[in-house]
C-alpha cells in the first residue's frame, strides 16, 4: 500500500535472539495488516517522516512469535519510556547481590513505573549507578543497546533538570528507545528469560496496575483486566507508550513513539486498532 516505504536500514539482528527472546524476523502477512492499520488510520505520512514508529508482537501458546514494525529499529527521544531500563539494571544489580532492593527503593521503582514519579526514577538511577546501568543494557546478556546496530533502550540523563552526563553514541539522545528493544524486554519478561524468577515476579508486578489512565490505557478502557504490563512517557511533543496484553489464547505486545502535538490522542486511537488487528489476526 502506498504511503509508507520499506525501511532502508537492513540491520541484523539474527544473533540478539537465543531461547526465550524475540526474533527479529518479521511475518509479511501480519506486517501488511499493520501497514493496512496504519494507512486507514491516516498515519502513513507520520511514519514516513519518521515521526511514528511502532512495533507489534502476536503470541500464541505453541507458536512463534508473529512480529511485524515500522521504523521499529528507530532510535528516538522517548521521555519516560526508557525509566524500564532503570527498573531491569535495579533487578540485575539485586539478583548479582550488587543492591539491596530496600523498602525505600522498591517504593520508588513502584512509583517510578505506575505513577513515572520523576525524583524516584532519579534515585533509582543513582542507586544502580548511571554508568553501570548503561553497562548492564550493553551487556551481551541482554544487548538492550548496541552502538554498532540500532542503538535500543538508552538512559544517559537523571529525571531532573540536569544535564545530561552520557548522550547516547548514535543520535545524541539522553533518554532514548526503539520499539523492538522495549518489545524484546517485555517478550522476555513475559517469557521467563529474562532474570531469576523472583525478580521477573517484582518486574512484573511494578508494570501491572498502571496509576496514568491515559494513552494506551485509555485506548483499552473498555477491555478490562487486560493490561499486564505498561509504561509510558511524555514531553513536549514526544509521546510513547508500551504495553502487553492478555487476550483468550494469546497475548500482543504493542510499542509506539510518536512526535506530534496530538501525540497522546494518537496513541489512545491507535491502541484501540492495534487491539483491534490482533484479535482479527488471531481469529481462525
Amino acid at each position: 500500500m502506498a504511503g509508507i516505504a520499506t525501511p532502508g536500514m537492513a540491520t541484523d539482528l539474527s544473533d540478539y535472539h537465543g531461547p526465550g527472546d524475540l526474533p527479529p524476523t518479521q511475518n509479511q502477512a501480519l506486517r501488511e495488516a499493520l501497514r493496512t492499520t496504519l494507512c486507514d488510520a491516516q498515519l502513513c505520512e507520520l511514519v514516513a517522516a519518521d515521526r511514528l514508529s511502532v512495533a507489534l508482537v502476536i503470541d500464541r501458546p505453541g507458536e512463534q512469535p508473529q512480529l511485524a514494525m515500522f521504523n521499529g529499529h528507530n532510535m528516538v527521544y522517548a521521555a519516560s519510556l526508557p525509566k524500564i531500563a532503570i527498573l531491569l539494571g535495579a533487578m540485575v544489580a539485586a539478583e548479582r547481590g550488587e543492591l539491596v532492593l530496600s523498602p525505600e527503593l522498591t517504593d520508588d521503582l513502584n512509583r517510578m513505573i505506575r505513577s513515572s514519579c520523576n525524583p524516584c526514577a532519579t534515585r533509582a538511577l543513582a542507586a544502580v549507578g548511571r554508568e553501570r546501568l548503561l553497562e548492564i543494557l550493553q551487556e551481551p546478556r541482554f544487548a538492550f543497546y548496541d552502538s554498532d546496530r540500532a542503538g535500543g533502550l538508552w538512559v544517559g540523563k537523571d529525571y531532573a533538570p540536569s544535564p545530561a552526563y552520557h548522550r547516547d553514541p548514535i543520535k545524541n539522545l539522553s533518554h532514548a528507545a526503539t520499539p523492538y528493544q522495549v518489545a524484546r524486554l517485555y517478550y522476555r519478561l513475559e517469557k521467563g528469560s529474562l532474570l531469576e524468577s523472583r525478580y521477573e515476579i517484582l518486574m512484573k508486578d511494578m508494570l501491572d496496575r498502571p496509576a496514568m489512565a491515559h494513552k494506551f490505557v485509555a485506548g483499552l478502557a473498555p477491555q478490562v483486566g487486560v493490561i499486564a504490563m505498561r509504561k509510558s512517557g511524555s514531553w513536549e511533543i514526544h509521546h510513547s507508550d508500551s504495553v502487553l496484553v492478555r487476550g483468550e489464547g494469546y497475548n500482543y505486545i504493542a510499542v509506539a513513539l510518536v512526535a506530534d502535538e496530538q501525540g497522546e490522542a494518537i496513541l489512545q486511537s491507535l491502541i484501540q486498532q492495534l487491539d483491534q488487528l490482533a484479535r482479527d489476526f488471531v481469529s481462525p
